[in-house]
């Protein structure tokens, strides 16, 4: 049933044949909203800080606004501000900015954790980073830095000389005695990483256990925080933050990242990218979705039931060819550093026949390669007791808590930026949008290796393509000026169909070669937080699987 209230026409609210009526939408929310302002993807609408979630909920409810993709916080010289950034599942080119802005010295304003979930950990973000407090929220804590951190390192008036020294006390050791809850006497807390094979990087699991059951879940993050926005911020549009977005989703999904930061920057300068160069972006991009699957199935599959010997071997071996044409490609085998704003470094390989062949090659071996990972996964009988229907998440929870990609479509949302929201050269060609509705880990592995069948037939038109392309016509970038010079308070946000879901980039300009904010909308981030509602009451073995089938990357998680 649509949440969308419509009107005596029959008509959706705010929605026309042209997309939405914004002086409707203001209408809908009456004299909550006290301004507008220009977005570039959408207008945003003002309001008072004491309104955010009645207007949320009215979004939500009546307009169908049921995606918050993500929430951005940033100060200005006068006040903070905070905006959330509101899409439909069922269309996310119908957008909306909501700009709560607050004083500078009482920065307070209501939670959207009531109305949205997934804003639970981005305002906890906002208020470790930038001391933004958010009224009702639940868990108003720091989840970045560690609680003893002393002031918010995204303030300008942040001291980076105090020292973060603090008394011993204050590290006192958690597990006190035998660390039991005095009033529930038959659970114990137990730690799950942050150094552990099965957390996938430095996550740590704070695990409340009844037994053999999960009773809570909490993870701890930013254990890997290498402050990339700000480093963003610190580089120059045209050529200095084009390496960095491969080190955001390290597992070999570096061309897609890329996109991300090209797609915002290119609609902020208004860059026309020329045909040919969308076209080897969209082979090169997934060619990155197959290798990133590879290693996602590979070891999601060591996880649960111990393989290394043959399965995660085989996708190994298989990401390895990825990994070769890629680098005959870009030059590299992990930070590809390939994309340029207005298009790509440099042509495809000479002899453009062997690397033609070469994928070929590749594409050619992928059907029976396939055949053998189901043979060998999803034909296995200890991996189907151990992911059929656990770590369910059901379809309204992952919306609510922002879940995209693999993660949302392994719970029945046909939701993909490429189809829905396109961009590159996704439009003219022929796949599939995989979905499966069993919502349980195993379904989150068919989506991934169904995927590749996908990616697959992608990469054969482009390289059919490309193949024929007059020779004449071969524009790689556009004519982009050395310099990049945005008008100021020129705001965007973007987002492309990274490997592991919706990966969004945030950019003002100031009117310097440099972006005033950049902010990153991590899927991994809000995948991450579906986790206690896949595991709580599940087993312990159950919880590892299904953290293996949210595939994160903690460099993408704390960034």
């Amino acid at each position: 049933m649509s949440l969308e209230r419509t009107d005596a026409a029959g008509d959706v609210v705010g929605v026309t044949e042209d997309g939405l009526d914004y002086d409707r939408l203001e209408a809908l929310l009456g004299d909550k909203v006290i301004d507008r302002e220009e977005h570039l993807n959408a207008e945003g609408f003002v309001i008072r800080p004491d309104d955010v979630q009645s207007v949320l909920s009215t979004l939500k409810e009546q307009a169908g606004f049921d995606h918050c993709s993500c929430v951005t916080a940033q100060e200005y010289e006068d006040r903070f501000e905070t905006i959330y950034h509101l899409k439909k599942f069922e269309d996310p080119t119908q957008e909306l900015s909501v700009v709560v802005p607050t004083t500078r010295g009482e920065p307070v304003s209501e939670s959207a954790a009531p109305v949205f979930e997934t804003a639970d950990w981005h305002e906890r973000e906002a208020y470790d980073l930038l001391g933004v407090e958010y009224e009702d929220h639940p868990d108003l804590r720091r989840i970045l830095l560690p609680e003893t951190w002393q002031g918010h390192p995204l303030r300008r008036d942040f001291d980076q000389d105090q020292p973060q020294i603090v008394p011993l006390r204050e590290h006192a050791n958690p597990i006190q005695e035998d660390h039991r809850d005095p009033d529930d006497p038959d659970t114990m807390f137990v730690n799950v990483g942050p150094h552990h094979p099965a957390t996938h990087g430095v996550l740590h699991l704070k695990t409340v256990l009844d037994g053999e059951e999960v009773a809570d879940v909490e993870p701890d993050i930013g254990y890997l925080h290498r402050c990339e926005e700000q480093m963003c911020q610190q580089g120059t549009y045209r050529h200095q933050i084009m390496p960095y977005p491969d080190r955001w989703d390290y597992i070999s999904a570096g061309l897609l990242n890329e996109w991300a930061y090209a797609r915002a920057a290119e609609d902020l300068a208004d860059i026309e990218v020329p045909e040919y160069a969308q076209v080897i972006r969209t082979m090169g991009a997934e060619l990155s979705r197959i290798a990133a699957h590879m290693l996602a199935v590979s070891t999601f599959a060591l996880d649960v039931y111990g393989d290394f010997t043959a399965i995660f071997q085989y996708g190994v071996r298989d990401r390895e060819v990825v990994q070769s044409i890629l680098e005959d490609l870009t030059g590299q085998r992990l930070m590809f550093n390939y994309f340029r704003l207005g298009g790509v470094a440099w042509d495809v390989p000479q002899p453009r026949e062997e690397f033609f062949e070469k994928i070929r090659d590749f594409l050619d071996d992928l059907p029976e390669k396939l055949n053998e990972y189901h043979d060998l996964i999803t034909g296995n009988e200890i991996l189907q007791m151990r992911t059929i229907d656990t770590g369910v998440l059901p379809p309204e929870a992952a919306k609510n808590y922002g879940a995209t990609g693999p993660v949302a479509r392994g719970s029945g949302i046909d939701y993909d930026l490429r189809r829905d929201d396109p961009y590159g050269y996704y439009d003219e060609l022929e796949w599939d949008v995989i979905t499966e509705d069993g919502c349980d880990n195993f379904s989150r592995l068919l989506v991934r290796m169904r995927e590749v069948e996908e990616s697959a037939k992608i990469i054969e038109q482009c390289v059919d393509l490309l193949e024929d392309w007059p020779e004449e016509e071969r524009d790689i970038q556009a004519n982009v000026p050395r310099t990049l010079r945005p008008d100021p308070d020129t705001e965007v946000y973007r987002a492309v169909e990274g490997a592991k879901g919706e990966l969004g980039i945030y950019i003002r300009a100031d009117g310097t070669d440099k972006p005033a904010r950049f902010k990153i909308r991590s899927p991994c981030f809000s995948n991450l937080q579906t986790l206690p509602v896949m595991s709580e009451g599940e087993y312990v073995p159950d919880m590892v699987a299904s953290l293996g089938s949210l595939d994160i990357v903690l460099g993408e998680v704390d960034r």
